[in-house]
């Protein structure tokens, strides 16, 4: 017996809800399952860039004049 037909022999206020209930209509399928890899591609390769970017950045501190200070 699958948990979900356990679950609806225990509560029996979930009966009604069981018989509108479907099992292939709340899975998110191939398709989320490419949606989700595109994201996590496309995050990966913005972190590529960024830490190709900020490697090049080359910044050094210049000190303090003294002409600004009275």
């Amino acid at each position: 017996m699958s948990p979900t037909t356990l679950a609806l022999t225990r509560a029996p206020g979930l009966v009604d809800l069981a018989k509108e209930f479907d099992e292939n209509k709340v899975t998110p399928g191939v398709l989320g399952f490419l949606v989700f890899a595109v994201l996590g591609l496309a995050v990966w390769m913005l972190m590529k860039s960024l830490n190709r970017h900020i490697g090049k950045v080359d910044f050094e501190e210049s000190p303090a004049s003294d002409a600004g200070r009275s």
